[in-house]
């Protein structure tokens, strides 16, 4: 029996779909589809209608812009090829033309390519002032243990080159007896601060060891300098930058600051073993705003010497990349200036607080500080992953620690005389109630003072500028072609017309096509799929 034909509609299953709406939604994106062809049509519509509205212009009127355009244009030569009658002056003169923009067109573009190798140069220039800021002046010495302490905590030497690498990334060379002695100590000692220990018990600065300071004619002291951990361990800065005194400026060449110091080698002592086998004051000369960096630069002064260090003072200013090296969006969180050797070290925390979970004392920053344990067994091998694999870099504009900026440091030229003389070694042993061998064997003398009220300023310039360039295309342009800025807008305009022209034309063209072309048959399917549904 057969069902009723409206039953055909119902759902069977409830994933299925009426036929009947099948059909709609059929017919209704070819609607859609037809309308979005209509509006394509109207919008092509009204261009046409818009542009069709222009007088499309004759041959002859295109032929006489053109001529118009040659005997008007201030591109020189282009008339003469127009105006001549002469076949073979028209060759001549476009040989002319032609040869001129290829010469002009070899000219700009060697001299793009010149400026897109970004060349540098660089300027000296000396300023002649009546006052100059004195630099600071750390100083450390060469045995940095007191004798008394060490001789109970020998492993200390060992401790501390392991603790100052964080500084300076050198190689320990200790036997495997004092290595054994070392990871004994971490083991029964795991609550003892090397920081106290070495600030307590290594080099410290006071009358019996600073026994004269001289800064411009007048006195200074202890009180003058400020601590700071460096590889030497106790080190001791003058002109900080927190001393107003010391950052007078010095108006007078040849003087500055004359220290004398007593290194008391029966009180402090080293390790030989490890390459202290020097008796004197090591010091370098820095800029106040910077930290000290012993490596390549630290001066060195024996015992019973008189150094005599002449400094000048040299600014330097490096361009930013791709001209030089510098980038100057590179701002360091725990120094006001950025420097390299401060940025090695804020690097080098970043890695070893990520490793280790915490800072090293020697490292800037506020995190927690880590024990002996965490330097053998974590930091020191942080130290050599960041060596190994390179994450702490400098020198170039894309390394972790580029150049800076602007920069100022004092090359320092040094003389050596035997101190003291026989007359004033007599004077100095009754004066400090020591022997004349203990003057000997324990006295250091530096002094420290410009040769010149002046400094040198090296300046990394731009050896072209955007300026420049636009002046030696201009002037490449008009030396060939007598062309300027007016002439390239006469031939942008010229080409521009010309363009609008053929859109018109081929615009025009479209119906013409279209119109030949015969209709696709589509509405027999259209009326079969209606009658379908």
């Amino acid at each position: 029996m057969s069902q009723p034909s409206h039953k055909r509609n119902m759902i069977i299953d409830e994933n299925w779909v009426y036929p009947k709406d099948s059909c709609i939604l059929n017919l209704q994106m070819e609607q859609t589809e037809k309308s979005k062809v209509h509006a394509e049509k109207g919008l092509l519509e009204k261009i046409k209608l818009c542009l069709s509205k222009k007088p499309l212009p004759s041959p002859n009127d295109r032929k006489k812009f053109d001529r118009d355009f040659a005997f008007s244009t201030s591109f020189h030569g282009v008339h003469n090829i127009v105006r001549n009658r002469s076949k073979i002056r028209k060759v001549i003169w476009l040989v002319v033309v032609l040869g001129s923009v290829l010469l002009v067109i070899w000219q700009i573009y060697s001299r793009l390519v010149n400026y897109f190798t970004w060349p540098t140069t660089m300027s000296v220039k000396v300023q002649y002032v009546e006052k100059i800021e004195f630099p600071a002046v750390t100083f450390c010495n060469l045995n940095r243990f007191q004798t008394d302490a060490v001789a109970k905590f020998g492993v200390i030497f060992v401790l501390w080159n392991i603790v100052s690498k964080v500084i300076h990334l050198q190689e320990i060379n200790v036997n495997s007896t004092s290595t054994k002695e070392a990871i004994d100590f971490l083991e029964s000692q795991q609550n003892f601060s090397i920081t106290e220990f070495v600030k307590k018990n290594g080099f410290y600065l006071n009358n019996s060891t600073l026994l004269e300071c001289d800064f411009f004619g007048k006195p200074c002291g202890s009180q003058d300098f400020a601590h700071v951990f460096t590889e030497y361990g106790n080190c001791f800065t003058f002109n900080h930058g927190k001393n107003i005194e010391a950052m007078k400026k010095v108006s007078v060449s040849g003087r500055g600051l004359s220290v004398l110091f007593n290194v008391n080698q029966d009180k402090f002592t080293d390790d030989p073993t490890l390459g202290f086998v020097d008796a004197g004051i090591v010091f370098v000369i820095h800029s106040p705003k910077k930290v000290p960096q012993f490596d390549g630069i630290g001066l060195l002064s024996p015992v019973g010497m008189h150094a005599r260090v002449t400094i000048r003072q040299v600014k330097t200013v490096h361009q930013e990349y791709p001209w030089g090296e510098c980038n100057p969006s590179i701002k360091l969180q725990n120094f006001s200036t950025y420097s390299t050797s401060g940025c090695l070290k804020e690097c080098k925390a970043k890695h070893v607080e990520k490793q280790c979970g915490c800072l090293p004392f020697l490292l800037p920053g506020n995190g927690i500080e880590c024990d002996l344990q965490k330097f053998y067994n974590c930091v020191s091998p942080a130290l050599e992953h960041i060596q190994v694999k390179e994450l702490c870099t400098m020198g170039i504009h894309n390394s972790s620690c580029p150049v800076p900026c602007e920069e100022t440091e004092y090359p320092a030229t040094i003389s050596y005389s035997t101190f003291p003389s026989l007359r004033a070694l007599k004077h100095l042993s009754k004066k400090l109630n020591q022997s004349q061998k203990y003057i000997r064997e324990n006295l250091v003398n530096i002094e420290i003072n410009y040769s010149d009220l002046n400094y040198k300023i090296t300046q990394q310039q731009k050896a072209v500028s955007v300026s420049e360039l636009l002046a030696e295309v201009g002037g490449q342009l008009g030396l060939f072609c007598g062309a300027s800025m007016i002439t390239i807008i006469e031939i942008l305009e010229y080409i521009f017309t010309n363009f609008y022209w053929i859109c018109i034309l081929f615009l025009l063209k479209i119906p013409e096509m279209t119109s030949r072309t015969p209709p696709p048959q589509t509405h027999l399917g259209d009326k079969n799929s209606i009658e379908e549904c």
